[in-house]
């Protein structure tokens, strides 16, 4: 049988749009050379789709057209490795599904706990975010807002009030559990952050147990945000102008 027709007969098992590399194939080491040409004539047929280097799929038809995969097959790769976590999808891939944009990007954010240099897969950017709190998959939920919070300057399509008006709703519906995690995650990210969660926990009286957020806080800092006393009325206390 031709590698080619293996190839096929093998991918046919795979779901439109699943981004897969030769590795995943299951040819003999041997047989690289034979199935990486087979591979790209299949690109050049129409039959397969080549993402980037080493990394293709099988194309999926609507009555609107093609779609391209989504973001978590894009990069599935650098979200776990042999079943472990070591990375999630965050910022730009995530402000939409948390309802704080309608605006889709093609950079793609990832959270991890190392420095890694941005890289680019087809359509899209990947940059990642240093995290400096231990990735679990409990934690990644939290962390995604955290992250979102972050970054409010820079969700597309709206302005700060209306993000901030969203975050105090997400908070507000967190379990108990989830609402104590968040208080402990935030203290490893930056002031800016601290200070407008503090605020929210604070506005939502949250236990009423931000002391420690507080006072991680230098006395002598403010914090610039474009939101308004009457959505944030504890602004002023956490130095928020």
């Amino acid at each position: 049988m031709k590698t080619s027709t293996e190839i096929l007969n093998k991918i046919d098992k795979f779901k439109e749009g699943n981004v897969f590399t030769y590795d995943e194939l299951g040819f003999e080491p041997e047989k690289t050379n034979a199935v990486i040409i087979a591979l790209n004539r299949l690109v050049k047929e129409d039959k397969l789709r080549k993402l980037s280097k080493g990394k293709y799929y099988k194309p999926q038809m609507t009555e609107f057209g093609e779609l391209i995969p989504d973001t978590y097959q894009v990069v599935k790769d650098l979200l776990q490795k042999e079943r472990k976590v070591i990375g999630y999808l965050t910022g730009f891939s995530i402000f939409n599904s948390l309802f704080l944009t309608t605006q889709v990007s093609n950079t793609i954010q990832i959270g991890c706990n190392n420095e890694k240099k941005a890289i680019t897969r087809g359509i899209y950017k990947i940059r990642f975010i240093k995290q400096p709190n231990k990735i679990t998959e409990d934690n990644i939920p939290i962390l995604q807002i955290l992250d979102s919070i972050r970054f409010i300057k820079e969700i597309p399509d709206t302005d700060q009030n209306h993000s901030c008006k969203r975050f105090i709703k997400i908070i507000r519906e967190l379990s108990p559990e989830r609402l104590s995690k968040l208080k402990k995650l935030v203290l490893k990210y930056n002031a800016s952050t601290r200070a407008l969660t503090g605020a929210i926990l604070e506005m939502l009286k949250a236990d009423n147990n931000t002391k420690s957020i507080y006072e991680s806080l230098n006395p002598a800092t403010t914090y610039n945000f474009s939101i308004s006393k009457n959505i944030l009325p504890t602004k002023d206390k956490w130095r928020i102008l």
